[in-house]
């Protein structure tokens, strides 16, 4: 029996989910593309580390945390389903979300997304950014090494995030809730 043919987007997927990426490297399908990052430096983690610090001691709201999650976000056109690795991921404890939660999972219930630049800042300051609000997920905060910067993007719709605020290193930004407090960021320098 004939099998229809497979379309360009479903092999493109079909081949991301076979990759055998090296220990410690991540790939990722944002947009139709395949991104391969190496292991981060110390400086990536330290930041990672700060954040992490902060939310479960300041939050409002008990939060679980996850590092390089896998989530599955929307796409647009005839690109495949994105498949982006964040370098934090937040959820209400409430939820549970990560428990038993496959791989690669759907975005519904994530409060917050962190990415601190890296190798590829770019895909971290753009394509991530229309990726995560096409996700819906309300909360977007981008820890700008080369920019020496953070920037909350919040309120998604469509393709992007409808605010933003962006602040040097040194400063505060207000986490809203289920959040609610300010994240220091002196020591992200």
């Amino acid at each position: 029996m004939p099998h229809d043919p497979l379309t360009q987007a479903e092999v493109l997927l079909e081949g991301f989910l076979a990759l055998d990426t090296p220990e410690g490297f991540r790939a990722e399908l944002i947009e139709g593309e395949i991104v391969v990052t190496p292991p981060p430096d110390g400086g990536h983690e330290d930041c990672i580390s700060l954040i992490v610090k902060q939310v479960v001691r300041r939050s409002r709201t008990d939060m679980q945390f996850s590092g390089n999650k896998g989530l599955k976000l929307k796409s647009v056109g005839a690109c495949p389903t994105n498949h982006a690795i964040t370098d934090g991921t937040f959820a209400p404890m409430e939820r549970r979300l990560f428990r038993g939660a496959d791989p690669w999972m759907p975005c519904d219930g994530v409060a917050l997304v962190v990415e601190v630049t890296s190798t590829k800042p770019q895909a971290d300051r753009e394509a991530k950014r229309r990726c995560y609000a096409r996700g819906g997920i309300p909360l977007y905060l981008l820890v700008d090494r080369e920019g020496s910067s953070v920037t909350l993007f919040r309120d998604p719709e469509g393709d992007d995030y409808r605010q933003d605020c962006t602040l040097p290193f040194g400063k505060t930004v207000a986490l809203p809730e289920p959040f609610g407090f300010e994240l220091e960021t002196a020591e992200f320098d």
